[in-house]
């Protein structure tokens, strides 16, 4: 994906938050167990500290992950939603280097 693209993805204020809740988990999202954070958040929880309909979320996410922002895995009923830190290093060098 081209810069440009990912700048209109971050130009949410909501998906720039939830790829900063994502940054640190475990602050933004504590759960009596790991298994929130160990193969990253559930939609459900990212709905929730958002307060947006679940619908919405889905959409986010699914432009934070076309973008490469993010990364999706399934396990079992759940989707669990992690940063792509390769990307984010990626964008980074460019705005350093290239801007």
């Amino acid at each position: 994906m081209e810069p440009k693209d990912v700048f209109k993805v971050l130009a949410n204020e909501t998906r720039l938050q939830i790829l900063q809740w994502l940054k640190h988990p475990t602050v933004y999202f504590p759960q009596d167990g790991v298994e929130s954070c160990e193969h990253g958040v559930c939609v459900g929880l990212i709905k929730k500290k958002s307060g947006l309909a679940q619908s919405t979320i889905s959409h986010y996410l699914a432009m934070l992950e076309e973008a490469g922002l993010v990364t999706a895995a399934r396990h079992g009923q759940w989707t669990h939603y992690r940063r792509n830190e390769k990307t984010l290093e990626a964008l980074s060098n460019f705005i350093r280097n290239d801007l």
